[in-house]
């Protein structure tokens, strides 16, 4: 990775620059973004580091990508797990082992909390994040199991 690129975590003073980045990843993948929701689950993440960090990937102090990891404990892993939410990088810099910086930072925050297992939910057809994660020792989950889910009414959060 060249000079000049740092991986920070983030702080409630970066939302602005994480929202703009959660922006460009979701219309990358043809979602929409509420920008005001964004700020307020970010500021909700902020309140309590027990669910979770955002990383900020800057080079020369321009914003090039960020990282959302989130918290939970987990039966299958006996304990706590780390999941990644989000990694983006913006196009222009990826290839340069930027993503793979990222996710070590990951790890060792997993380390630091004791996590149990890094997961990772990425697109059948994003062949460079595949070869990211398998270059860096993550491997492939295939067993059978189908993800279902159900969006609740917005509630107290825990």
């Amino acid at each position: 990775m060249g000079s000049g690129i740092e991986v920070r975590k983030a702080t409630a003073a970066d939302i602005a620059v994480l929202v703009g980045l959660m922006t460009e990843f979701y219309a990358e993948a043809g979602y929409g973004l509420d920008e005001s929701w964004a700020r307020s689950v970010f500021a909700t993440l902020f309140e309590n580091e027990d669910r979770g960090c955002a990383w900020l990937v800057q080079d020369q102090d321009a914003p090039i990508g960020h990282a959302v990891m989130t918290v939970r404990f987990t039966m299958e892993h006996g304990g706590l797990s780390g999941y990644i939410d989000d990694l983006f990088v913006r196009p222009g810099h990826r290839g340069r082992g930027t993503a793979g910086s990222v996710l070590r930072e990951l790890e060792k925050e997993c380390a630091a909390r004791g996590c149990r297992a890094l997961i990772v939910e990425v697109g059948r057809d994003n062949h460079a994040a595949l070869r990211t994660y398998a270059r860096l020792g993550m491997e492939h989950v295939d067993d059978g199991r189908i993800l279902y889910r159900k969006l609740l009414p917005a509630g107290k959060s825990a």
